[in-house]
């Protein structure tokens, strides 16, 4: 029988230890027998007595001091004990004394290893042992008799031990069940949490070799190999904010309690993914944790590019569309002062006031302009009224005609509608495309001087292109480049002649990525500019 846990190291520890108390014990009573203090008509010589003795003690003393690794010792020792306990027995004490009883404690030791098979041969050779006593020995009645109630008696003790073991060893092992069963059930609980999280984590051993990991990790890591059993460094190669090598295990060595860092790089340096990584250990207990050091580590590592990136960006707008406001704001101020202090004075009041409050007007525009783009922006980010609905193209582009016909007449422009007939209707956003050919046309309005604007749809395929013309300035292929880039202005002088944000084309390629499709650019110096979408039709 294999024992587990406490209970076996209790019971070799009990074996080696009856072992080495044992033949001592014997020997004391046997001298005591050669002496006559002992009732004994077993005893066959003092020669004998130390000769089997010694070897005893020495059996005894080596199997407890220099126990050799031997899978088979404790069959070896148990037999070896055996055989001289029925030599004692029969040569020396005799089945009529109390030593008996040490038969008892062997046979119960003898269950403990090799269950009731042992138990059985264990008494056995006891049995055997009193029967060729009897078959060799003085027939006497009353120690027939004596040695059938000592038998009885080891019987009966070893009995009752062996019985109290048992309900004790059935105990322990249902609570062992039931242990490992709670224990299973509450490790596949936490795997699944673990699983389901959308962070990626690892746990490693105290050398920070990776022992369990959910399945965030291989997403995170673009893997489907196993990781289990590598080092942390090879599963996890990040980099610092200067593209050095980072060691996590170091890191990980070195911890006292939970850290966090993300600036760490990960993947190639063209296209490197921005780390957070979260690390700590794992200690049993505090007193555990201030003696012993760490059982492990966990990781927790997730990737922050985007978010980091929209930082990035959100630091850099702020700070330019601080800088673009402050200009136009200086300027209403200071021409409003001026018309302030004209008005003050009372002289040429009538046309300076009118051309300052013009110039006033004209900065307050622009910052409506901005801060209408600004809200467009902020709509596309964040989805608002982005819905795809069935949008009637006649009657869309109709109107938004209209909406600037009257503009481009006072521009002295031609504003031209060019609706192919079999257009059929496209699911969009209606607020999106809108705005998105809004800016289109405004642009063109603003960048020719004279010619025409021109609003073209037709059908292709499974699509419907719309494309805004104009005879304007037109693009340079160096400013083609970069017009979508947001507060991007063309330094050509005649673009600087007009006011503008550098915002609307830049918000015209995001609500364009809203939409689903791509803005194709094509123009030429002093020829004009035409932008085309492809919006897909309604089935």
């Amino acid at each position: 029988m294999k024992l587990g846990g406490a209970i076996e190291d209790r019971v070799r520890v009990l074996t080696r230890l009856f072992g080495l108390l044992a033949p001592p014990f014997m020997a004391m009573y046997g001298y005591l027998v050669a002496l006559g203090y002992a009732p004994s008509t077993h005893y066959v010589g003092a020669g004998w007595l130390i000769a089997l003795t010694s070897v005893w003690i020495v059996y005894g003393i080596w199997q407890y001091f220099w126990p050799p690794k031997w899978q088979a010792l404790p069959a070896i020792t148990l037999a070896v004990y055996h055989v001289l306990g029925a030599l004692f027995l029969l040569t020396i004490a005799g089945f009529t004394t109390f030593v008996m009883c040490g038969w008892a404690i062997l046979a119960l030791i003898t269950y403990l290893y090799f269950s009731s098979t042992g138990y059985a041969i264990s008494l056995a050779v006891l049995g055997v042992s009193a029967v060729i006593d009897m078959i060799v020995g003085p027939a006497l009645i009353i120690d027939t008799a004596t040695t059938l109630l000592n038998m009885i008696g080891v019987v009966f003790v070893s009995g009752a031990s062996v019985g109290i073991s048992y309900a004790y060893r059935h105990q322990s092992r249902t609570l062992r069940t039931t242990n490992t069963v709670a224990q299973s059930s509450d490790h596949q609980r936490l795997l699944t949490i673990i699983n389901n999280l959308a962070d990626a984590v690892l746990t490693t051993d105290a050398n920070g070799t990776v022992e369990l990991y959910n399945a965030a990790t291989l997403g995170l890591l673009d893997t489907n190999a196993d990781i289990a059993g590598r080092s942390i460094d090879e599963v996890l190669a990040v980099r610092d904010d200067e593209s050095n090598p980072v060691r996590l295990s170091q890191r990980l060595h070195k911890l006292k309690h939970v850290s966090r860092d993300d600036s760490m790089l990960y993947g190639d340096l063209d296209d490197a993914q921005r780390m957070e990584v979260v690390y700590a250990p794992i200690r049993g207990s505090y007193s555990e944790a201030s003696s012993t050091g760490s059982e492990g580590y966990i990781v927790i590592a997730r990737d922050i590019t985007k978010a980091k990136t929209l930082e990035e960006e959100r630091d850099e707008f702020i700070s330019v569309v601080s800088h673009e406001l402050r200009t136009p704001v200086t300027i209403a101020e200071g021409t409003i002062s001026n018309a302030q202090a004209l008005v003050a004075r009372g002289k040429d009041s009538k046309q300076n006031v009118s051309t300052a409050l013009d110039e006033a007007h004209d900065q307050v525009m622009f910052l409506a302009n901005m801060i209408n783009d600004l809200s467009t922006l902020s709509r596309a980010e964040r989805g608002v009224a982005g819905d795809a609905e069935p949008i009637n193209v006649a009657d869309f582009v109709h109107d938004l005609y209209n909406e600037y016909v009257a503009e481009a007449e006072k521009q002295k422009l031609h504003f031209n509608l060019e609706l192919s007939p079999g257009t059929t209707d496209v699911f969009a956003s209606r607020l999106y495309l809108h705005e998105l050919l809004q800016n289109f046309i405004t642009n063109a309005l603003k960048y020719t001087k004279e010619g025409t604007v021109t609003l073209a749809v037709k059908p292709s395929g499974s699509t419907v292109v719309f494309t805004v013309r104009d005879t304007g300035i037109g693009i340079s292929k160096a400013d083609q480049a970069k017009i979508f880039t947001k507060f991007y202005r063309s330094e050509d002088y005649r673009t600087r002649e007009t006011s503008g944000t550098g915002l609307g084309l830049y918000v015209a390629a995001k609500l364009a990525k809203k939409l689903g499709t791509d803005i194709e650019v094509k123009s030429r110096l002093n020829h004009g500019s035409s932008f085309t979408i492809r919006i897909p039709q309604d089935s």
